[in-house]
Parts: structure tokens; C-alpha cells; sequence
């Protein structure tokens, strides 16, 4: 009578092989939201804003963010069969081909997130080795960031098991450096001199409009960090895209809600403290990763800067691993749901994606390869790759908006309507406040990107046999809305009205 019940202990311990547990997810949304760009946010957020606009800027993305996490959160809780949810809610919600638009775009961002990790690894190595990678982007950067990008195509083959381990440690090991600089200037500032023109009017912040030099409105000043606050927050829906490897469903939830509020404290406390040591003139100054130069400068010494840099390398090979683990896994899924071509489905004997992953890649070698040509690649990757996951975030509200407004929410749950609802409507919002806010040269790529996984789309849906057309009636109005946006686009390419 032992036989049966230990047969199915043995059944059970070997599906749970190479499940991630909750602290593994905990891990994956934080790794992944703390990445390389965590360690340049003094800089970043102080370029042309005081604190006080600092200070509104995450409280306006704390707030958005934390109701697009919460409605990532409670579709995980309600539709566990969604697997990878931030493309399948929105095939769910609206169909195949903005699904497809969804997982397409965040394919992309993945790919262009980790050539962003690549160039800013780079450069912080530069400060151990003056000159040999300047910028990020020389033949020497060039070079090393695309044996990054192939050994951890061979590092995610090892399976999840191994890429979710290593992460975990990854995880837990940079945040020792952000500690370290978070209780340091908590202890060494002028807490005074953070609130010394704290809106930035005396003396007052100026910003570079065309070829003019115009006074910073406050509103200015508050939009201007917008897309650094998206940018540092992506990895949220981190646990949500690995739900299917989750050991238990229950877990998904709660790691993207912890995973969310870390990081967001991680995030204010970087961004406001170092206003105690330097105005915000000095602040826009500083080269990056700017933890490093605000570090030395409060203690005065250089071990402040090698602490950083050295906390810098960690955060992006760790962050850098998790986005691998994530761009192989959206590709993988969509292949498996038809959205892509059925090759992408492909998987080796440790369960790890294979043909996604080697696609991946090739699209990554190739970013790298154009980033050569680049004058200001850091900012160009992840400008481009934060917008590029706008439409997930939109969609995913959207959906959980959807289930509310035609009465489906309590098919799936029995309580939390109210939250529900006004998490999608608000993160809906937040998502299209992002997109006002952002520079229009980054956001004008968005439409051109999303087009040319059109082909991609169409070979899906002609190996279905399936005899329906390619884009049904409402898909071809979507299409055709695409295509008039992207000649529009083009037009003010040309006639320079908007230049990239």
C-alpha cells in the first residue's frame, strides 16, 4: 500500500524540479528592476529637477506603478492558467494580434534592455581600466558585451533551475553596495541643504529647449524623470512572466507585490539623499554611475567610487541574467500559443527555450553591433526599451478593466472588484501619462518597432491552416491605424520636424 503514495511523492518532487520558490521570484523582480540603472539615478533624476519634483515624480510612478503590479498581482491570482501573463492577458482581452503587439514589444525590450546592460557594464569597468572601455560603446566594449550576450545564451540552456539560482545570489549580493551607500549618506549629509531650493527656483533650474535655454516650469521638472522612474521599475511583471516555472501559484502575487515595494524604497532613497551632499547643479553633473562619484565625494575618498562600480558590475550581470531568463521566455510561450511561429516553442531536455533564446541573441548582437555608431547609447537603450513595454503595462490594466466593466471579474474572483477596477484605471492612465511625458524622438519609435514584427505575425498565422484570414475585421483597423501612424511618423522624419 507504500507503493502508490510513494510513487506519487516521486512524481511530485520531480515536477517540482527546477521550480522557482517564492524567495527565487522575490529575486527575479528585484534583480530585474534593480539593475544597472539603480546605481545612475542620482544623476539621472536630478538632470533638470530640484527634489521637490524628484520626490513628486516617484510618488506619481510609485503610485501607477503600484496599481500596474497590483493588477499583474490579482490577474495572477485569477487567471493562474495565463501563463507568462503579460502576453496572454492581452490575447484574452483583445485578441490575437494586439497580443501578439504585446509580446512582440516586450520581447524587444527585453533584447534592448540587455544591450543597455551591456554598454553601462562597460563603462564601469572603464573605471578600473581608464580608456580601454570609454563610454561603453568602443571596439573593446563592442567586443566583450557580445561574449556577455553568448555566454548567458549558454548560461539560460543550463535550465531555470541554474540561471534562477545564480540570480538569487546575484540578487541578494548587490544589494550590499545600495546598503552601504543608502545608511553611509544617511548618516554623512546635510539633511538642510536637501531641502535648500528644493523647487528648484532659487537658483532656478534651466532646461535645453531646441537651441534656447528656457526656466524649468515645475511641471517640467516633475516630467523630465518620467521615463528614468518607468525604466527603473520594469522587471515588476518579472514573477508574472515565469508564473509557469513558479513552484506555487500563491507565490506569484507576493513576489511581485514585495518585489515592488523594495524597490521602490531602494529607489526614493537613492534619488533624494545625495541632494544632502551636492546641489542639483553638481548632481546633473556627475559622471556615471553616479552613486559612485556622490559616494566618494561624501566620504572623500576613492574606495567610495570602486564600492559602486563593483556594486554596479554585480547588479548588471545579476539584473542582465534575469532579462535572459525573460527574453527567452516570452517567445517560447507565444510560439507555444500560436502567437508566434511554432519553432519558437522549442525547448532542450533541461525544459529551457531554444530557439527563442538563439533569436534573442542574434537580435541583441545586432543591437550591440549599432550601438558602435551611437553618441549617447545608455540613454538611447533604455528610452526606447522603456517605452517598448508601455503597451503590456496599458494592456494589462486595460484587461483587468475589461473584466470589471462587463461583470467577468467574479467568474474568476469572489472579492477585491473595487481594487480591481480602479488598479486598471489607474494604471491605464499612468501608463498613457508615461508616454505624454516621454521625449516624442523615443516615442515615435514605438509604432516603427511594433511594424516590423508584422511578418513574424502573418508567418504565425498562415502555419494554422486554420482557414481563417490573416487579420480579421477589427485587426485590420488596428492595422490600418498602425500603418497611418507609422507614415505620419516618417513624414516628420523627413520634413525634420522631429529629429532622432
Amino acid at each position: 500500500m507504500t507503493e502508490k503514495p510513494q510513487a506519487a511523492s516521486a512524481a511530485v518532487a520531480k515536477s517540482d524540479a527546477g521550480k522557482l520558490g517564492l524567495l527565487a521570484l522575490i529575486a527575479v523582480v528585484v534583480g530585474s528592476m534593480l539593475g544597472g540603472g539603480v546605481f545612475s539615478l542620482p544623476q539621472n533624476t536630478a538632470a533638470t529637477s530640484a527634489v521637490g519634483p524628484v520626490i513628486i515624480a516617484w510618488v506619481i510612478a510609485g503610485v501607477g506603478m503600484y496599481f500596474v503590479a497590483n493588477a499583474f498581482r490579482m490577474l495572477s491570482d485569477m487567471r493562474p492558467d495565463l501563463q507568462a501573463g503579460v502576453y496572454m492577458y492581452a490575447q484574452e482581452g483583445f485578441g490575437s494580434f494586439i497580443g501578439f503587439i504585446v509580446a512582440w514589444g516586450y520581447w524587444l525590450m527585453t533584447c534592448f534592455g540587455n544591450v543597455a546592460f551591456a554598454v553601462i557594464l562597460m563603462d564601469s569597468f572603464d573605471e578600473f581600466f581608464p580608456g580601454v572601455f570609454t563610454d561603453g560603446n568602443n571596439l573593446n566594449s563592442i567586443i566583450c558585451g557580445s561574449i556577455l550576450i553568448w555566454g548567458y545564451n549558454f548560461l539560460v540552456l543550463s535550465g531555470t533551475k541554474t540561471a534562477g539560482l545564480i540570480n538569487t545570489f546575484g540578487t541578494i549580493a548587490k544589494m550590499v553596495p545600495l546598503v552601504l551607500f543608502v545608511v553611509i549618506l544617511g548618516v554623512m549629509i546635510d539633511y538642510s541643504q536637501v531641502f535648500a531650493n528644493f523647487w528648484g527656483t532659487a537658483p532656478q533650474i534651466t532646461t535645453q529647449v531646441g537651441s534656447q535655454v528656457q526656466p524649468a516650469s515645475l511641471a517640467a521638472q516633475v516630467m523630465a524623470p518620467m521615463t528614468v522612474t518607468l525604466w527603473a521599475f520594469i522587471g515588476v511583471e518579472g514573477a508574472v512572466v515565469l508564473s509557469g516555472r513558479a513552484r506555487n501559484t500563491n507565490d506569484v502575487g507576493k513576489a511581485t507585490l514585495l518585489g515592488f515595494l523594495i524597490a521602490l524604497i531602494v529607489y526614493v532613497l537613492l534619488s533624494v539623499l545625495p541632494f544632502g551632499s551636492m546641489t542639483q547643479a553638481q548632481l546633473s553633473q556627475v559622471a556615471n554611475p553616479s552613486t559612485a562619484g556622490v559616494l566618494a565625494h561624501v566620504v572623500g575618498a576613492p574606495w567610495g567610487n570602486w564600492l559602486m562600480s563593483v556594486g554596479l558590475i554585480i547588479s548588471v550581470l545579476a539584473g542582465w541574467l534575469a532579462w535572459t531568463m525573460l527574453c527567452a521566455e516570452i517567445p517560447m510561450v507565444a510560439g507555444q500559443q500560436g502567437a508566434y511561429p511554432k519553432a519558437f516553442a522549442r525547448t532542450n531536455s533541461k525544459d529551457a527555450a531554444t530557439v527563442s533564446l538563439w533569436v534573442s541573441s542574434l537580435v541583441m548582437q545586432a543591437a550591440m553591433l549599432l550601438v558602435y555608431f551611437s553618441n549617447n547609447a545608455w540613454n538611447t537603450m533604455y528610452n526606447i526599451a522603456s517605452l517598448m513595454v508601455v503597451p503590456a503595462y496599458l494592456t494589462t490594466a486595460l484587461y483587468m478593466v475589461r473584466l470589471c466593466v462587463k461583470h467577468e471579474f467574479h467568474k474568476y474572483a469572489k472579492k477585491g472588484y473595487a481594487l480591481g477596477l480602479v488598479s486598471g484605471v489607474v494604471g491605464a492612465l499612468f501608463c498613457i501619462f508615461i508616454l505624454y511625458s516621454s521625449s516624442l524622438q523615443y516615442v515615435v519609435m514605438v509604432p516603427i518597432l511594433i511594424t516590423l514584427g508584422l511578418p513574424i505575425f502573418i508567418w504565425s498565422r498562415i502555419e494554422k491552416h486554420d482557414g481563417k484570414p490573416i487579420f480579421n475585421k477589427l485587426e485590420l483597423i488596428y492595422l490600418a491605424i498602425l500603418l497611418a501612424v507609422d507614415a505620419v511618423v516618417i513624414w516628420a522624419l523627413w520634413a525634420g520636424k522631429i529629429s532622432l
